[in-house]
């Protein structure tokens, strides 16, 4: 294992994924708080070791554990108005002119600002199929799928059939009307 090391950013997505990149590490190597909050100030360089060695004079760091460091993390690179905007940016997404595969990324990115949806498979599934544009909207619910999982292959699915039939339409797919003969 090999985590990288954080210098700070203006980039609230960027300090996410350093912070849940490093989780995994530490869950993966069963480490306790403290030696989570030791691993994780190690780690932290340049601007976010100067910002890190004033916000750790507020806090206690005998008894400091891994989630008050994420507070005083986040604090400073992933605020509570960047979270709020994040949800709302969530909650009115739509697939519109996006493929299905970029929609899905948005999707499940937002998803994690919205553990409501998150964590409640049905309403994870049921806010997926809303989102989509129409015209897979109706094939994925013909097709009647019960798993997230199912749905996004479905709607990859459609989303390929909806490109043969356009291209059959202007004459590029392979099933063309065949000529009449005179």
């Amino acid at each position: 294992m090999d985590p990288n090391e954080f210098s700070g950013t203006t980039d609230s997505m960027i300090a996410e994924v350093w912070i849940k990149s490093i989780d995994v590490i530490f869950a993966f190597m069963e480490l306790q708080d403290a030696d989570r909050v030791r691993c994780g100030t190690f780690l932290l360089t340049g601007d976010a070791r100067l910002c890190w060695e004033s916000a750790s004079i507020l806090v206690n760091l005998h008894t400091l554990s891994w989630d008050g460091f994420k507070e005083v993390f986040y604090s400073k690179y992933f605020t509570e108005e960047v979270r709020s905007r994040l949800t709302r940016e969530f909650m009115t997404l739509q697939q519109g002119d996006n493929s299905v595969a970029e929609f899905v990324r948005k999707f499940e990115r937002g998803c994690h600002f919205v553990p409501l949806i998150a964590n409640d498979a049905r309403e994870k599934l049921r806010h997926f199929i809303c989102c989509l544009r129409s015209i897979f909207r109706r094939d994925v619910r013909v097709a009647g799928p019960t798993t997230y999982v199912v749905v996004v292959l479905r709607s990859l699915v459609a989303e390929q059939d909806q490109r043969e039939i356009e291209g059959d339409r202007q004459g590029n797919g392979p099933y063309q009307a065949p000529h009449q003969q005179q």
